[in-house]
């Protein structure tokens, strides 16, 4: 099969396109043909080498942390899917892979693809949409009635946070540059900030939840910071506390 592989940490010329094996199927795998996958900043960082320490993989690796396509194979264990499903998924992140023809995914991190969402939308929910679920639903236990600040509103992650926090019943406030103001308002954002125009330490006041996903800088007292024991989310994808220590547009 034909992959996509990093031999090498760097951010030019180390990417290439190789003929590889067809993965081994274990018995709790699915085997998928590979219709479509997104690029994240995630990817990016990996080629990159700036998250070895969270992320020690093994070079040459094929990169590509989530996909969608038709399962081809089933592993004897196998019970939720079939050839020919087709399929979304966020392979493990010691299995990553799917800038390539073929994958093997442990079938608990695959899903039925909706029907009403073809193969490039839906190759681009699976890291996203995790990624705002953990933070606000497993991590901050975001409650209806609370106030959330989503940083990079019109980002991949944004886009899924503020339409998963309006679902729970929050107050969303956001970030965003003034070419998208009026997006991330369809998307349901009560509170739009062009970051462009406005600081929004000087609009927000008595929040209980942020995601920034991309570490931006906030004074040590924030005013807009209801409790120094607020929850947050920050890039790469772990979630820390926000206070005086700990003070966009991406996709984990």
């Amino acid at each position: 099969m034909k992959a996509f592989v990093v031999s090498k940490y760097g951010k030019e010329n180390n990417v290439e396109a190789v003929e590889l094996p067809e993965p081994e199927l274990g018995d709790g795998d699915v085997l998928v043909e590979v219709h479509a996958a997104s690029v994240n900043p995630l990817d990016l960082k990996i080629r990159n080498g700036e998250l070895k320490p969270l992320l020690p993989y093994k070079l040459p690796l094929v990169l590509g942390n989530d996909l969608a396509g038709v399962v081809i194979k089933a592993g004897k264990n196998v019970r939720r899917f079939k050839p020919g499903d087709e399929v979304f998924a966020r392979p493990d992140q010691d299995r990553i892979g799917a800038f390539a023809e073929l994958i093997a995914i442990s079938e608990n991190d695959v899903a039925k693809k909706p029907h009403r969402l073809d193969m490039e939308q839906a190759a681009s929910v699976p890291l996203v949409g995790l990624t705002a679920w953990q933070a606000l639903v497993g991590k901050a236990g975001l409650q209806a009635g609370q106030k959330v600040l989503i940083q990079a509103g019109s980002g991949g992650v944004g886009t899924i946070a503020i339409q998963l926090a309006k679902h729970l019943g929050a107050t969303v406030a956001t970030t965003t540059s003034t070419a998208n103001v009026d997006w991330v308002k369809g998307l349901g954002a009560d509170v739009v900030i062009d970051y462009k125009k406005d600081d929004f330490e000087s609009v927000l006041h008595d929040y209980d939840v942020v995601i920034d996903t991309r570490a931006v800088r906030h004074s040590k007292n924030p005013s807009w910071c209801s409790n120094p024991a607020a929850k947050s989310s920050r890039w790469p994808g772990r979630l820390s506390p926000i206070s005086p220590k700990n003070s966009g547009r991406t996709g984990s």
